[in-house]
């Protein structure tokens, strides 16, 4: 299945190719310094998403003060199309470009989009979402964090876990609940908070497939002061600006599945006839996806939001690309736990791809499930808002 675009989408496609061929890195360059967690941007990548920025190409969809061209929905999909299609990524600090900036702009002050958002897409400053806490995963309205209201400050005391690159970060957009009176989704708010602010501690753990890149974190605050001004939209508004937040993750989200679930097609060699059968299970949910997807997409290009279909394509793309990485698993025996011949260890332009063995890769499918919202919450939404059943 090939989407076919109309002549100026197309255009758009060759004038990036164009921008493209003539500015993408060096490979030797940018394997010289990699980068070691989600907010560590290594320098070659800071002028590379700086270059972006400048030419208007790092995000299309934004106006060109802000990094863009005023791109439609459909101009920003072959963008990706073509990022995708060389496995490059445009930012390594992506939370910060695709959720922090892009929430900024979207609640923040114009000094908050001056002094925090700008940089932040210029590649000058990196930033980490501080969103998910050890009771309060996948239910953001069970947040502890507390941040107390003291003269032009809040006191920020509490606990985020799972806050990927935070060590490395030098901002944090942290949910903090402002008045525990309220009900629960009602008293919670958005901070900036530095990530070198007195009374800030970032613990990086390691994950179970990569024990030596570190990038998830604990991050305590011990009466943190963080000056009022860096409250981003209304007091105890923090409900809708994480709403907008994930909404901006979520953005095309599908489209990263299905081009994770075509390199494992790739790479993954069925022997037997269970292992073909398999193969052609992965085939399948493959083209669903990219058919779903486009289908959404075109809602999107006339202006419909489909939340619903969002959530389908959430837990479809997440699954698939989770099912397809644990036949190759069980496929490859043994010899699943080490790092096989036929992957390139690391991709200096995208670290997302990362391969390495078919265990590492196995595992790593389950942060697809939960990152973004979870699959139990896509189903709710699911059962609700498309199979109409009644809450309980």
């Amino acid at each position: 299945m090939r989407l076919t675009f109309d002549d100026d989408v197309e255009e758009f496609r060759a004038q990036f190719i164009a921008f493209l061929d003539a500015h993408l890195p060096g490979e030797a360059e940018a394997v010289v310094e990699r980068s070691r967690s989600s907010s560590h941007v290594p320098e070659w990548a800071r002028r590379w998403q700086r270059l972006q920025f400048d030419h208007g190409w790092l995000l299309p969809g934004n106006p060109p003060e802000h990094g863009g061209r005023n791109a439609s929905v459909l101009q920003q999909f072959v963008h990706r199309e073509e990022l995708s299609r060389r496995r490059v990524y445009h930012s390594f600090n992506p939370q910060g470009v695709g959720i922090i900036a892009a929430s900024l702009l979207s609640f923040g002050t114009d000094e908050q989009k001056r002094r925090w958002a700008v940089p932040i897409l210029r590649g000058e400053v990196t930033a980490s979402l501080a969103m998910s806490e050890p009771g309060a995963g996948s239910d953001l309205a069970g947040l502890r964090t507390r941040a107390t209201r003291d003269g032009d400050h809040f006191v920020v005391d509490g606990q985020k876990v799972w806050t990927s690159g935070a060590h490395d970060a030098d901002v944090l957009l942290a949910f903090v609940r402002t008045d525990p009176n309220a009900p629960k989704h009602k008293g919670i708010s958005a901070l900036l908070i530095p990530g070198d602010a007195p009374g800030v501690e970032r613990r990086p753990f390691a994950s179970v497939h990569d024990r030596t890149n570190l990038d998830f974190n604990e991050v305590f605050f011990t009466d943190v002061r963080v000056p009022a001004h860096n409250l981003v939209g209304p007091l105890h508004g923090g409900w809708h600006v994480a709403n907008g937040s994930l909404g901006h993750e979520r953005t095309m989200m599908w489209m990263a599945f299905a081009n994770r679930l075509e390199q494992l097609l790739e790479d993954f060699r069925p022997t037997d006839e269970l292992e073909r059968d398999r193969y052609a299970t992965m085939v399948m949910d493959h083209h669903a996806l990219r058919l779903l997807g486009s289908a959404a997409l075109g809602q999107a290009a006339r202006g419909h939001r489909d939340v619903p279909a969002v959530s389908v394509l959430k837990v479809l793309g997440s699954e698939a690309e989770q099912n397809a990485a644990g036949y190759a698993l069980a496929a490859s025996g043994a010899d699943g736990l080490i790092d096989p011949a036929l992957t390139a260890l690391y991709n200096p332009y995208s670290p997302e791809l990362f391969t390495g063995s078919w265990f590492a890769r196995y595992v790593s499918t389950y942060a697809g499930t939960i990152a973004g919202g979870t699959s139990e919450v896509q189903r709710n939404i699911i059962a609700q808002r498309v199979l109409r059943l009644p809450a309980r």
